[in-house]
């Protein structure tokens, strides 16, 4: 018996719940017995109520993509999709994942950490800046600051979302993405948007977002990301699935911009779309997972 743990009561909500009724769906496509677990972030004593032996999790955000939800199934011995608690918090927190991409020599944005009770720190790269909560996900609370006027109200609104921000400088190029499965990657997908960058809405609202895969890179340059994604998966030790995010600049130098080790797996969300072009179907992506467990 599989538990899809999808809702939550993170910023991303709505989007787990569209994954977990997705992931719910091909699971009954191929006769596996399922249920699915609104997780509202105090009803776990119902779940642990019942029985079953893996826990599927689509949970997006805090508590399903930190590592708390994980924590809580170690705990209780109980197995479990992706990446485990401890990797599931390296890549949750942009800044510690900085950190240890940086030790690993990976291709990353200068930044500064803010506390929100401390003074700002110097900055001391140029303007424009991307200030972004460093726990959050799907882009939310990211402004794009390109006067120094604007720093207050971007950091008022990260903070909405978290007490540590980070203040990084902003990347002008294109946004690619890196899907993971195993321990091998699956086709670049590039993401042309009519925004200033991928944002929320653009995600999740806009008609106008492209996602071109095959992408316009060389095989060579392709392999190139493929190669630092994996790097960069294996570096915070995440295991069984996700997804590394890109910019390329106007030299085509790679750039991280983050991961995530639980991603979107809607009917239109990227992973699924990359497997498509490995020619893997969403049922056979959903059992592979499973296996990785």
């Amino acid at each position: 018996m599989i538990a899809v743990l999808m809702g939550g009561n993170s910023a991303e909500r709505k989007v787990s719940l569209d994954s977990g009724e997705a992931v719910y769906q091909a699971l009954k496509s191929q006769h596996i017995e399922c249920f699915k677990f609104d997780w509202h972030g105090d009803n776990l004593n119902s779940l642990w109520s019942q029985k079953f032996d893996l826990a599927f999790i689509v949970l997006h955000g805090r508590g399903g993509e930190d590592g708390v939800i994980q924590k809580q199934l170690e705990d209780r011995h109980i197995a479990y999709t992706g990446s485990n608690s401890t990797a599931s918090a390296n890549g949750m927190d942009k800044h510690l994942c900085k950190e240890i991409w940086q030790s690993e020599s990976l291709p990353l944005a200068p930044s500064v950490l803010v506390n929100k009770e401390s003074q700002l720190p110097d900055i001391n790269f140029s303007l424009p800046w991307a200030i972004k909560p460093a726990s959050e996900g799907s882009s939310i609370g990211i402004s794009k600051v390109t006067n120094r006027s604007q720093l207050d109200s971007a950091l008022t609104l990260a903070q909405r979302y978290d007490d540590k921000i980070l203040i990084e400088q902003w990347i002008a190029g294109e946004e690619y993405t890196v899907a993971i499965l195993g321990n091998k990657t699956l086709p670049v997908i590039k993401i042309v948007t009519d925004q200033d960058f991928y944002n929320y809405e653009s995600k999740y609202l806009s008609n106008t977002t492209q996602y071109l895969c095959p992408c316009d890179l060389s095989k060579e340059q392709e392999n190139q990301l493929q190669k630092i994604a994996l790097k960069a998966f294996q570096a915070i030790n995440a295991t069984g699935w996700g997804r590394v995010d890109f910019i390329l600049d106007k030299h085509n130098a790679p750039c991280l911009l983050e991961i995530n080790t639980v991603p979107g797996m809607t009917s239109h969300s990227l992973v699924p779309m990359a497997a498509k072009a490995a020619g893997i179907t969403f049922a056979q992506l959903v059992q592979q997972i499973i296996d990785e467990a």
